[in-house]
Parts: structure tokens; C-alpha cells; sequence
């Protein structure tokens, strides 16, 4: 797999990241993007756009030329670490201790950084250790003690104040409370603590650490009053904690800041330093992304670029401090495409400390693979020398294409399995879906590419308010879902299939979380993006033999919308002109192909605008497995009773129902079916018969440049993306 598939342009000599960071991969100087105000960096897009993996190709590319850190918020390590000593670490310190130590090995230009600030802040948290004892608290604090002082190049002193003040702390704190017998628990081990940190402090860092902890709330100026209320807020948990953990992360970027001002920051450091958060959706993630955002509106200065991952394409809901979206100014974003940004500036606002979190914010909006770049994956992957011809490679391509919609990692996934796929000029393009495929992260066992997908993009990827009763069946409720178009309809089967559980899920809840997971909307499906709903619609078919939960699924629906045909003055819904279009829609697919027919034949003349609206909609459905005849059906090679109205009425529906379907090759020949078919009915004898006339040519069109014919959002996005 390509690493920087996609990100070419953001990652090269004069791309984004460059002119961000302040120097290029090849170490070479770029004017800094922006500042001194740097806005936060997101990543934004849904399950598979490869957010990660831009993070990991920033650090693999600019790592060995300016500091650049990543760190996985998802990770459960930080509390594993944490779980030992509740009340003196968590998930977010050991975060901030892990990117200390690390920055404090780093060999580039420049030399390795020290962390006294943090440091400080990190050895007051031992005091809440559970033992409680000088001995333990001093142990807790030597865990730290490599982050002071920067290591020494042979021969050359670390050139700062903070040389040798606060190393040593565990032990003066030792030797300070020698032979005393002290509550554990009592304020001496603080005192004590507190007096060994400020022991051997120049003036120049005992002033330093009373302007960063003397800020603390409550601390008036006095760093040691501040020090101890960061300790107790800490330990009280809950927001007082998170409060105490957003200054931490406060006190890390002043001590990056620092080793960039002054003489000697001037002459030996290049660039700017770089935190990087992948999974930032989850709440360690959001945390850090709320402490940073609200210091920098609140006026604080740093150099540290922060990039980090959002699933929603608002960059999160946290960004807009409640308020509905129209009433707030949207973030600046930019695409790849249209290249770097020049300018980002914080929006003026008289009460800035009221403003949205979202003005300190540049979106990158993660960018779908181009048709080029798609086709040059799939060649890559090749394994043979494709015998079957250039037919083949090009219906790969646009199975491929359409099953993935330019998604990376669904993409690299299809392209892996096609690679020695045979797939039928006629198949269906979910018919690929079952390729087998081997990934080296899975042992190397074979297994259809689908199951790889639904795990990458659905299971690893769940939602992160999603009840955790909800875990075990989110995968399921959503490939049931995959048939439904709007929320009654999603409701019927949600009530169905969760009838035997205690806590159960609402359409709202669900469509909440689709959101904040990152995948898209549509108005005519429930299941917004249209490769995820083809493979939950290839999962749904196979549940059970023969289709069995397919049917049962599309009947449920189909009785109730006959249900809902007898009441009178029955609303419509939201996906369709009329509750029978809505269950014609269902029955066509769950065996019901000749009653639909009879429906639209009976129904067409007199209102020909009306009923070709109509069979768009009936016709938009996914075809359920098994062998395929509709092409046979709407060239007339399949024989059916009636009428020449309802003959041709008959071929019409299935024409229309394989472009309508988008899985399938249509172009020209479909297209010279639609048009035949639409000038054999305007020419026969039924009121409004010849305003088909005009439909033939507009579908026709379409259809030859494999348009949809009813346009919804989900396939606006595939032809963008195309």
C-alpha cells in the first residue's frame, strides 16, 4: 500500500504541511503558514478517508527534520498506565508525560528538549498516590525526572536555568522529611515537596514558574498556592480534574515555546514542533482539543502545531459551545485541490472569550482518491497480466469506482482483491464483494474482502457515544437499515429488530451517530453514502440462505406501507411522492415484480409527468441476489403475458431499475432501450401519451453517460467523486 495515496500535494516540497511545519521533507526552510495566533489543524471525513494515515505520513516524511509527535487518543495504554495510581495519574497526564520523554530524546536539529514547567506541575500529582508516604510520593515523582533537563551533548552544557534546579527532587524530598513521623496523608508531604522543587531554583525559574502555575485559578501570582490547588483539583476528578489536565498541557507547549525564544532558541531551532492526534474524537482527544482551543482564544501564544483527526465534517459538536449551527459562523476549511491557504485569521469578536471554540480552527477536508489515482491503485495490485482484455480492466475500475466512491481505504481494499477477481462483463459490481482477500494484520487469512471492509469501516470504527449495550448489535442494526429510506421507515425496522432488548436505539440516536461517526446523509436513503449501504445490502442477502432476511426485511416494510395505503389521507413521508410508491418500491424487490408492473400500467395514462416521477422512485432499489434477468427482461427476451401497454410497460421498469440501481455497467445500449421503449409508448393511444417523447431523449442522455435518472445526494457524491 502506497502510504501517501492521496496526499501527494500535501505532503511535498511546497505543499500544506510543509509551509505549516516551517521547513519541507528534505529539511529545506519555507516561510511559517500563519501565526502568531496558529489555528488548530482538523483532519475531517468519515471511517476509511485515511486520516490516520496522513498523521503517520507527516511524522514518517518531516520527523527527522523539525520535532513532530504522534499520539493515538484512542489508545487504551495511557489508562492501563494510569489504573495503578488513580488519584495521581491519568489517561490524559500520561499522555503528556509520554510526549515529553519523547521529545526529550529527540537528535534533530537543535538537540532535545527539557520540561521543567510540566514537570512541576507532574510532581505535585504524586502527592495523591495512594500510599501517601514520602518514600512513595518520591518514587512516584522519579518517574518523571528525566523531563527537567535536556540530555548533554558531549562537551557542551544544556545552556539554560533550569540546569540541575529541579533534578533530584524525589531525593531532597527524602532527605527533607528524614526521621520525621508524618500522617501520610497530611499537608508535610506537600510542603515538603514543594520546597524541595523550588530548592536550588534560580530566579530566573523560580519568576518562570510563578508565571505559568501563579496563573493557575485561585493562585493570585503565588506558584505555590497554584501548584497545590492544580494537585486538588486533580485529585477532586470530573471537570476540577480536567481543568488541572488542560493546564498541563498548557505548561508542555510553554515549554516547547521556551526552547524556540531567546539567543539561543533563535540560532539552534528551525521550524515549528508538532503534536499530532489521530482517533481526537474520542474524549482524551476531545480534551486536549477543548484545553488548547480555549487558551489560544483566551490569548495565549504558542509555535506547537496541533493536527488532529474529526470524523464530523463540522470538525465536532464541541467546537459550537451548544448553539445551533446557523447561528454560528462556519470554521475556515480548504480541499487539497484547491491548494494551500494562505491566509487563516481568528475572527474579531467583542466578548472573546464567548466565542465558539470553531474560530480557532483551519478544516482540511480530507480528499476522495481521483479516477486517476483509483485506476493507478488497481494497476498497482495487479498480480497477472489481466489475459481477459481491456474490457475486464475497465469494468474493474468502474466496480471498483463505484463500490468505494474514491474512499482510500475501501479503495486499497478492492483494488487488493480485484487484483485476481474475475468478474463478468454483466455482473453486479457487488458481486466483487466476495473476492477473497489476505491482509497481513489478519494473519494472512483469506477471507472476502467484505468482511475486511465492514470491520475497517464499521466494526474498528464505532461511534463514540454508542452505548456500550449497543456494541454487540450496531453492525447488525445497521445492515438492516441498509433497505430503509427515511425515519418512519427506519423505525419500523428498528422496532422489529430490537423488540427483545431492554435498552434499545432510536432513529434520532442513530442518525446522531452516523453523523458523528462522518458518514454522509441523503434524503432518500437512511444509509447516506452509497458504498457502505451496498455492502451492508451484500451482508443483509447473506445473513441467512436463499436471501431469507432480505425478504423478511423488505415484506415488513411492504405490509406496512399497504397498512399505511388504506388510511386516509396518509402522509407521504419524506422519500416519496406517495405511501404506494413507497411500498410499490419494497414489493418490487421482495417478488412482487408483476404486481408493480400492473400498478404502473394502470396508472400511466392521463398523467404521464406524474408516473415517470413515480417509477423513478419505485425503481431506485438494490436488486437482491441470485441470478440477474432484468437486461434479458428489458431487451423483451423474457416473455410476459398482456397487453403491448403492459409489455412494454414491463421492459421499461426493469431498464430503469438497472440505471437506477448504479451497480451495474449501463451506457449506450441501455440508453438505446430506454429511448426505444419511451417512443414506443408516446406513440400508442392514451391521453398524454406523447409528452414521452421528451422523457426518451433526457433519459436517454443520462443514461448513455451513466447518469442517474433521479438524483438524491448519495449519487451527487458519487459523480463528484468520479
Amino acid at each position: 500500500m502506497c502510504e501517501d495515496l492521496g496526499f501527494e500535494r500535501l505532503l511535498d516540497e511546497e505543499g500544506f504541511f510543509a509551509s505549516l511545519l516551517g521547513r519541507s521533507a528534505s529539511g529545506a526552510g519555507r516561510e511559517p503558514l500563519y501565526g502568531p495566533d496558529l489555528p488548530v489543524v482538523l483532519l475531517t471525513g468519515g471511517p476509511g478517508m485515511g486520516k490516520g494515515r496522513l498523521l503517520r505520513a507527516v511524522r514518517d516524511r518531516f520527523g527527522g527534520k523539525v520535532p513532530v509527535i504522534y499520539l493515538d487518543c484512542g489508545s487504551p495504554v495511557y489508562a492501563d498506565r494510569a489504573e495503578p495510581e488513580p488519584d495521581a495519574r491519568s489517561a490524559a497526564t500520561e499522555l503528556l508525560a509520554e510526549t515529553a520523554r519523547r521529545l526529550t530524546t529527540w537528535h534533530g536539529t537543535g538537540g532535545s528538549f527539557a520540561f521543567p514547567r510540566l514537570f512541576a506541575g507532574l510532581a505535585m500529582l504524586a502527592t495523591g498516590i495512594a500510599d501517601g508516604s514520602p518514600a512513595a510520593v518520591a518514587e512516584e515523582v522519579e518517574r518523571y525526572e528525566e523531563l527537567p533537563q535536556r540530555q548533554r551533548l558531549r562537551g557542551l552544557g544544556t545552556g539554560d536555568f533550569w540546569r540541575g534546579a529541579l533534578l533530584g527532587a524525589g531525593h531532597n524530598l527524602l532527605t527533607t522529611l528524614a526521621g520525621r513521623a508524618l500522617d501520610p496523608y497530611s499537608a508535610s508531604v506537600s510542603t515538603a515537596l514543594l520546597d524541595a522543587l523550588f530548592a536550588n531554583l534560580a530566579p530566573r525559574g523560580r519568576t518562570e514558574l510563578a508565571r505559568i502555575y501563579g496563573a493557575y485559578p485561585g493562585a493570585a501570582g503565588q506558584p505555590e498556592h497554584g501548584l497545590r490547588a492544580l494537585a486538588a483539583d486533580f485529585q477532586a476528578g470530573g471537570e476540577d480534574r480536567e481543568l488541572a489536565e488542560s493546564f498541563l498541557f498548557r505548561a508542555l507547549r510553554e515549554d516547547l515555546e521556551a526552547a524556540y525564544t531567546g539567543m539561543v532558541g533563535w540560532l539552534r531551532r528551525v521550524g515549528r514542533p508538532a503534536v499530532l492526534l489521530d482517533r481526537a474524537e474520542q474524549p482524551l482527544g476531545e480534551q486536549l482539543l477543548r484545553a488548547v482551543l480555549a487558551d489560544r482564544r483566551g490569548g495565549q501564544r504558542d509555535r506547537v502545531v496541533i493536527v488532529a483527526t474529526a470524523r464530523r465534517a463540522d470538525g465536532g459538536a464541541f467546537l459550537y459551545g451548544g448553539l445551533p449551527r446557523e447561528e454560528v459562523s462556519p470554521p475556515a476549511e480548504f480541499r487539497p485541490a484547491d491548494g494551500v491557504p494562505d491566509r487563516w485569521a481568528r475572527r474579531a469578536d467583542p466578548q472573546p472569550e464567548r466565542a465558539p471554540l470553531a474560530d480557532g480552527v483551519l478544516l482540511l477536508r480530507m480528499p476522495f482518491l481521483t479516477g486517476d489515482q483509483l485506476r493507478q491503485e488497481i494497476q498497482r495490485g495487479r498480480r497477472r497480466t489481466d489475459a481477459e482484455g481491456g474490457a475486464h480492466r475497465r469494468r474493474i475500475d468502474a466496480a471498483v469506482a463505484r463500490l468505494s466512491g474514491g474512499r482510500p481505504y475501501t479503495v486499497i481494499r478492492l483494488a487488493a482483491a480485484a487484483a485476481a477477481f474475475r468478474m463478468p462483463a454483466d455482473a453486479n459490481d457487488r458481486d466483487i464483494l466476495d473476492a477473497p482477500l489476505r491482509l497481513p494484520d489478519d494473519g494472512e487469512r483469506e477471507r472476502p474482502v467484505a468482511e475486511a471492509l465492514l470491520r475497517g469501516l464499521v466494526l474498528d470504527q464505532l461511534p463514540v457515544r454508542l452505548p456500550g449495550e449497543h456494541h454487540d448489535q450496531w453492525l447488525d442494526l445497521l445492515t438492516h437499515l441498509s433497505v430503509a429510506h427515511d425515519a418512519e421507515c427506519a423505525d419500523v425496522l428498528l422496532r422489529h429488530h430490537q423488540a427483545s432488548r431492554v435498552h434499545r436505539l432510536t432513529v434520532h440516536q442513530i442518525t446522531q451517530l452516523l453523523v458523528d461517526t462522518g458518514w454522509p446523509g441523503c434524503e432518500r436513503h437512511f444509509i447516506g453514502d452509497f458504498g457502505l449501504r451496498q455492502l451492508l445490502v451484500h451482508r443483509l442477502y447473506g445473513l441467512r440462505p436463499d436471501g431469507a432476511a432480505w425478504y423478511a426485511d423488505q415484506r415488513l416494510l411492504c405490509d406496512h406501507y399497504t397498512a399505511r395505503t388504506a388510511q386516509e389521507g396518509a402522509a407521504a413521508g419524506e422519500a416519496f411522492r406517495s405511501v404506494t410508491a413507497h411500498r410499490m418500491n419494497h414489493h418490487l424487490v421482495s417478488g412482487g415484480v408483476d404486481d408493480v408492473v400492473r400498478h404502473l400500467a394502470a396508472t400511466l395514462p392521463g398523467r404521464p409527468r406524474q408516473w415517470c416521477a413515480e417509477l423513478l422512485e419505485i425503481a431506485q432499489a438494490p436488486y437482491p441476489g441470485g441470478a440477474d434477468t432484468r437486461r434479458d427482461r428489458a431487451q423483451g427476451l423474457v416473455a410476459v403475458d398482456g397487453p403491448a401497454l403492459r409489455r412494454t410497460v414491463d421492459q421499461l421498469l426493469h431498464a430503469v431499475w438497472l440505471c437506477e440501481e448504479r451497480t451495474r455497467p449501463t451506457g449506450r445500449e441501455t440508453a438505446r432501450t430506454l429511448a426505444k421503449l419511451l417512443d414506443l409508448l408516446s406513440i400508442m393511444e392514451f391521453d398524454g401519451a406523447g409528452e414521452l417523447g421528451r422523457t426518451a431523449t433526457d433519459w436517454s442522455g443520462l443514461a448513455e453517460n451513466e447518469q442517474p435518472l433521479l438524483r438524491c445526494s448519495c449519487t451527487d457524491q458519487l459523480g463528484r467523486r468520479r
